[in-house]
């Protein structure tokens, strides 16, 4: 497919998809350079508030919180994520819609024309497209989540009017360094001169303090200047330096984590709030309202299906310690693939007294890894024994739910290739359920 042809003769999505990935040798390539070009070409200057969230983890949670919140004071509302977890569209919201296939090919279309000879990768690519789509739809703010890192990121090709970031911990080590002080130095790429920047992450690496004094960012922290206390049975305080105390209904996010993502959200519209005010009962409908597929995502129905894309040590940790919230029941079946070039040993560590069967089967991706490679990793710490292969995901959840008791729990866990194969699956046995049912 040829850059003369694509935006005329093939302007469906897959293809256009299909198109992007062909586009650069590299499917990770940290620059701004091309970015920067070709935003330039697009003359993409937008004047909405824009706030940019990095971090380790708890990145799609923040800005689930910051989109639902300033939704419900009734802003009109950008949002761009990644990865997604069964289409495209999932990447780009539009007033808490999805872009459809049309303003995604149109969008991709003017890229394709600006960006001329110059190669982009699939993430940049849909980086501009997306800002493209929110400078003509006339919105109120627009909320930009990082890819990988920050200071190297397409996102950070716009500048932020508030900074967030959520967490430091080890993840894509092979880009950003082998030390938390080295990650947190990429992600806090992201602040600006004379601009807020928030962050959630309670141990800040000293390289995240000593850039924002370098460049002037305004920083606040949670803990000195802001943070969470007062937990009751159904509420909890919010509270900051500048004298904002809240009492708040837990979010709709499960896990007591979320009250750190939920208070960073909070702490950035705060240091927004002269652009973008938002009152009392705003910020507890968003809070109540804010969904996030694939995060410690319960399906109804017995036994408990959950869905987690944790990935990495830091998020394993997380999911874990929501399964120990949860009443005690019967076994739990693991459905477990991962990429190999992520932490394995780790993530497996965090969670072995959380699972009494790992369902083990591999990814259908280049860096994905094989069941034999997930036994190997089991087996050196102990756990083989209690482990079975299968070809996919899809065999492993079948063979899961078919063996699961009602007071069973079935895991999902691993990727995000991981969780959408599955749901994908689950969602096709709960519409023949339903079909058998009528």
């Amino acid at each position: 497919m040829t850059s003369n042809n694509v935006g005329h003769g093939v302007p469906d999505l897959p293809n256009w998809l299909r198109h992007l990935e062909s586009l650069h040798p590299k499917t990770i390539d940290l620059s701004l350079d091309r970015v920067a070009e070709v935003r330039h070409r697009l003359d993409l200057n937008p004047s909405f508030p824009i706030i940019t969230v990095a971090g380790t983890n708890g990145k799609g949670s923040t800005c689930a919180m910051l989109e639902a919140v300033l939704l419900a004071a009734g802003y009109r509302v950008g949002l761009y994520t990644s990865p997604h977890l069964l289409r495209y569209n999932e990447r780009v919201r539009i007033n808490g819609e999805e872009a459809s296939d049309e303003a995604l090919c149109e969008a991709f279309a003017a890229v394709e024309q600006a960006r001329g000879e110059g190669s982009l990768t699939y993430f940049e690519f849909g980086t501009l497209a997306a800002v493209w789509l929110f400078a003509r739809a006339g919105l109120d703010a627009v909320i930009l989540e990082v890819g990988l890192g920050g200071r190297l990121d397409a996102v950070n090709a716009f500048d932020t009017d508030c900074a967030v970031l959520t967490s430091v911990d080890f993840d894509h080590m092979d880009y950003l360094g082998d030390s938390r002080l080295a990650i947190g130095y990429e992600k806090a790429g992201i602040f600006r001169a004379g601009k807020p920047a928030v962050c959630g992450e309670f141990d800040v690496p000293y390289s995240v303090l000593a850039h924002a004094e370098k460049i002037g960012a305004d920083l606040r922290r949670i803990g000195p200047d802001f943070g969470y206390d007062g937990l009751e049975p159904n509420q909890w305080r919010f509270t900051s330096r500048d004298g904002l105390r809240l009492m708040l209904p837990y979010p709709a996010l499960r896990g007591a984590y979320q009250l750190g993502n939920a208070s960073a959200c909070l702490a950035a519209l705060e240091q927004l709030r002269s652009r973008l005010p938002v009152a009392h009962d705003d910020i507890r409908r968003g809070l109540l309202e804010a969904v996030v597929p694939g995060r410690f995502q319960v399906l109804p129905g017995r036994p408990q299906r959950i869905f987690d894309v944790a990935h990495n040590p830091h998020a394993a940790k997380a999911l874990a310690e929501n399964l120990r919230a949860m009443p005690p029941t019967g076994k739990t079946f693991a459905v477990f693939s991962m990429l190999r070039d992520k932490d394995i040993a780790g993530v497996v560590r965090a969670m072995k007294e959380q699972v009494d069967l790992w369902l083990v089967a591999g990814i259908g991706q280049p860096r994905g890894a094989s069941a034999e490679e997930l036994l190997r990793v089991l087996e050196q710490e102990g756990l083989v024994k209690h482990a079975e292969a299968f070809p996919s995901v899809a065999e492993a959840y079948r063979h899961a739910c078919a063996k699961a008791a009602e007071d069973d729990k079935i895991l999902v866990f691993g990727s995000f290739y991981t969780v959408a194969e599955a749901m994908i699956l689950a969602s096709s046995l709960s519409d023949l359920k339903n079909q058998c049912e009528k």
